[in-house]
């Protein structure tokens, strides 16, 4: 026997059947006042109900973002420090309905005090495949271009797909122009490339078919000139700052005076260091792996690795323990951590140098000036020549103590400057993906992280 009433259903067994009339019809009643005030109680509960649906399926979302957005630079207590000691250009990118505003809020959230969160969807840019002169982000560039003029944040966030790579380069460019770390952030939300779904959470109405024609330009990451540790601007600036002190109270010790014919002069003429390394990286670096935008052999593998991964954004401290000098490169020597030493490539000193053998991570090192027609990649290769010398037993000659650490002359010009402390520097883990060769002239800071230097 099978009663319905409203949604509920009373199932009668056989069992039921054989009981006696009288207890069958006050089970009966029973039943029908029971389904009465379960039919009352769900219509009473209706909107809790919904409002508890509701809550759990933002949870999930919420758990969806939080779990696509664990990036160091939300919640690395070290990296939140040193990002705000920094200058940096975040581009987002991703399709749309993937994630990308929800991050954006958030980093301008955790850096309320000093960031700027420029967005596409207020300039009402929609995500097309478009020509690239048709002025749609003439205004949004006009208030980029403002906020880095004026120095109104020192975290500018860029909320847009950045499918197209002729807008990217732009990007980049002015990334050089305002000495501005770049980070390339993409969500890493489940649905990010399911166009089925974004076709139902993007805000623009796209379709699926406009979706599909967007996809591609965003499946592959972009691999950057190099990889490396970018100098926090801070530290940046005090790090000139020594290096500048460096070069001017060598360029006046009577001993390297003496020793001049390498840099092609005459012995006790006056060599001006600062111009003579006239060239120097628009911001200083220490490279991982060179990578020219993925054509060199390894480079994207470098890219995917975990440890590139888990690093990218992520601070750290390097430590600086000598300055060197020599014709060609002035430079300072950086001693990597055994975390540090995980984003080093194998093979980064063999591609130098084949026929040598070196422990990992000797040529880890930060440009701090070139001579004339001189490239950035040359520094490394001399400090190699440094520690070759070193581990044969090359004759150096002690010279005394000059800026906080002893000085030493190896041979054809080369001079190293061990620091009896070593210097921190905070930095960003990212890439480089602007025009290669841009660099900036010769600039101290205000403050030194060494002692003024004294010519004992």
């Amino acid at each position: 026997m099978l009663i319905r009433l409203s949604n509920t259903k009373l199932l009668f067994t056989t069992q039921l059947l054989l009981l006696p009339a009288r207890v069958l019809q006050t089970s009966i009643t029973r039943g029908l006042f029971t389904c009465c005030k379960v039919t009352a109680t769900l219509k009473r509960s209706k909107p809790l109900l919904a409002k508890t649906l509701n809550l759990t399926m933002s949870t999930q979302a919420a758990k969806d973002h939080t779990e696509g957005h664990k990036i160091p630079l939300l919640v690395d207590d070290h990296t939140v420090t040193t990002v705000r000691e920094s200058k940096i250009l975040v581009i987002l990118r991703g399709l749309p309905g993937s994630g990308k505003t929800s991050l954006a809020k958030e980093i301008e959230q955790k850096f309320k005090d000093n960031s700027r969160l420029i967005s596409a969807d207020n300039h009402n840019i929609k995500p097309a495949i478009r020509p690239s002169d048709e002025g749609e982000y003439s205004k949004m560039d006009e208030e980029l271009n403002t906020c880095c003029e004026r120095r109104e944040a020192n975290l500018v966030i860029l909320d847009d797909t950045h499918h197209d790579q002729e807008r990217l380069n732009g990007l980049f460019d002015l990334a050089n122009k305002y000495h501005f770390t770049v980070l390339i952030l993409e969500p890493k939300t489940p649905w990010r490339l399911d166009c089925g779904q974004l076709k139902d959470r993007n805000h623009w109405k796209l379709s699926l078919e406009e979706l599909k024609n967007l996809r591609p330009t965003l499946e592959k990451e972009l691999v950057p000139l190099y990889f490396g540790w970018f100098v926090t601007k801070r530290d940046e600036d005090t790090l000139r700052k020594t290096s500048q002190d460096f070069l001017e109270h060598l360029s006046n010790f009577k001993p390297f005076r003496k020793r001049l014919q390498a840099y092609g002069y005459e012995d006790k003429h006056k060599l001006d260091l600062l111009k003579y390394f006239g060239k120097t990286p628009n911001i200083l670096h220490c490279t991982t792996k060179y990578c020219d935008y993925g054509k060199v052999a390894g480079s994207e593998e470098y890219a995917q690795m975990e440890a590139v991964k888990k690093g990218y954004s992520k601070a750290y401290t390097l430590h600086i323990t000598a300055l060197f000098v020599t014709p060609r490169t002035a430079g300072a020597h950086v001693e990597l951590t055994e975390e540090q030493l995980t984003l080093w490539p194998q093979d980064a000193e063999k591609e130098v140098m084949p026929k040598d053998t070196f422990p990992k991570g000797s040529r880890a090192h930060i440009t701090l000036g070139t001579a004339a027609d001189v490239q950035d990649v040359q520094t490394g290769i001399d400090l190699l020549e440094f520690i070759k010398l070193q581990q044969s037993g090359g004759e150096k000659e002690d010279l005394g103590e000059i800026c906080g650490g002893k000085i030493y002359y190896y041979e054809n010009g080369m001079w190293m400057l061990n620091l009896s402390r070593k210097i921190e520097v905070k930095t960003i883990f990212s890439g480089y993906y602007g025009k290669a060769g841009v660099t900036a002239p010769q600039r101290g800071g205000k403050k030194a992280l060494l002692p003024t230097c004294e010519i004992m």
